[in-house]
């Protein structure tokens, strides 16, 4: 299994659909098998999620959070993790809001200590 404790992830890319830019910044946990996460930047006041990893280090999650526009929004999320050449981790996201429509997209994070 993956370990994600005290990885931070930064976003490399997103749908037009999303809020992530370069400016947010992931701080994530883990403890067995289950997932926390700080964030914040950018378009992003403050933000958490919560999820499960699997055993091949899937992330499964929902997320909530702050916008500059003092909007709370929230969805959820399934991650495929990359291991990278040089040890770091690419995770490939779809997700979907809960709020404000149903809209998706894809988005990648990389992660390292």
């Amino acid at each position: 299994m993956i370990n994600y404790n005290n990885l931070i992830f930064t976003p490399v890319s997103d749908t037009d659909k999303g809020e992530m830019s370069s400016q947010t910044t992931f701080h994530y946990r883990q403890k067995k098998n289950i997932l926390r996460a700080t964030y914040s930047g950018g378009e992003i006041i403050q933000g958490t999620l919560i999820g499960l990893v699997d055993s091949k280090g899937y992330l499964e999650f929902r997320y909530n959070y702050i916008n500059k526009n003092n909007q709370i929004r929230s969805g959820k999320c399934h991650s495929t993790p990359e291991i990278l050449a040089d040890g770091r981790i690419k995770l490939h996201e779809k997700w979907i809001w809960s709020n404000g429509g149903e809209s998706q997209g894809e988005s990648i994070v990389e992660g390292s200590l």
